[in-house]
């Protein structure tokens, strides 16, 4: 448990001491760790964690390329050259960059080569969903596949529906939906990704990842409608945030293994629990995150919006007055 006031740090690889020694690795142009430790990565759960943590930190270098030039029939390293390709498409997509279109299309085939060469897993397919929310005009076809269920939106249902063949319930691909939910929504409402957060929750069993969907949905409607500026902290106090919130607590966390839990849910969790005034079950996210904080949401509650610095002072805040909560300070 971390004391509070302790300063709390950004780590990627949370409380996976395995994946932060491999990335450090990854880092500094080293890819033998980067491989040892996925050949040892045998649960989807952690294989696409792991692969989504490195291909961020390898992104700008060619550590993935030259394992690739070294082991050209490697199937662990033809996966993480489509995640490292959709990486940096969607980096150049952020940045408004001149070649987004080049590196997209780079990135899909890449993801498809993948997807051939390890039919079993489901990360190709998660990638392919990725590069999905570039395509704001659905111009793809695999990008207009009739919807589940009537009050969602025609989409990538298709490669969502690859990805979860191939591992029920992953975390990654209904965040990658739910970007393309977001994307189909930039300047309107939020109704279709709150309608998927609800019904991918809603069929999830215990412990699943899933059940924290609806948290990320309110997240992105208090930041569009403005955040801290806008004075919406009654957002969080809501009935229905509450529920929410309490629900994702019982549903996941209450039934989770600790190494199983992403450090971003986490805090996620710690946040919608705190702002609900929930201060005895926030208290127990906080110490099952550790030190580990994340910028989002936190970032969302600072004066500057997006403020990463900040963002560990609103974490630390947010922390002592849930610990407060439970174990008041003696007079």
């Amino acid at each position: 448990m971390a004391r509070d006031g302790a300063r709390p740090a950004y780590d990627p690889a949370g409380h996976d001491g395995e994946l932060r020694s491999a990335l450090q690795e990854v880092r500094t142009g080293r890819w033998l760790s980067m491989r040892t430790l996925l050949e040892r990565t045998t649960q989807w759960w952690q294989w696409t964690r792991r692969t989504q943590v490195l291909a961020a930190g390898a992104a700008g270098t060619d550590v993935v390329r030259a394992w690739l030039a070294e082991e050209p029939d490697s199937v662990p390293a033809a996966v993480m050259t489509a995640r490292v390709a959709v990486e940096r498409a969607l980096r150049a997509h952020r940045e408004r960059h001149r070649r987004t279109h080049e590196l997209w299309i780079e990135a899909w085939d890449m993801s498809q080569s993948a997807a051939r060469a390890a039919p079993a897993d489901p990360v190709p397919w998660v990638c392919l969903l990725a590069l999905a929310q570039l395509d704001r005009e659905q111009s793809w076809e695999e990008h207009r596949a009739p919807p589940p269920d009537p009050a969602l939106p025609p989409g990538p249902w298709g490669l969502l529906e690859a990805a979860v063949e191939r591992d029920p319930h992953n975390r990654e691909a209904h965040h990658r939906m739910l970007q393309f939910l977001y994307a189909r929504a930039a300047s309107g409402r939020l109704a279709e990704a709150a309608g998927f957060a609800q019904l991918a929750a809603g069929s999830a069993p215990p412990g699943s990842a899933l059940h924290v969907l609806p948290l990320y949905v309110r997240v992105e409607r208090y930041r569009r409608g403005g955040g801290r500026q806008a004075a919406l902290d009654l957002h969080w106090v809501a009935d229905d945030a509450a529920r929410e919130a309490l629900h994702a607590h019982t549903a996941w966390f209450g039934h989770s293994a600790a190494a199983e839990r992403s450090p971003l849910d986490l805090n996620h969790l710690a946040h919608a629990l705190w702002g609900a005034h929930r201060f005895a079950d926030a208290a127990r996210v906080f110490d099952a995150i550790g030190p580990y904080c994340t910028p989002l949401p936190w970032a969302y509650r600072t004066a500057v919006p997006g403020d990463h610095g900040q963002a560990a002072q609103v974490f630390l805040q947010a922390r002592t007055r849930s610990h407060r909560a439970v174990r008041p300070v003696p007079d």
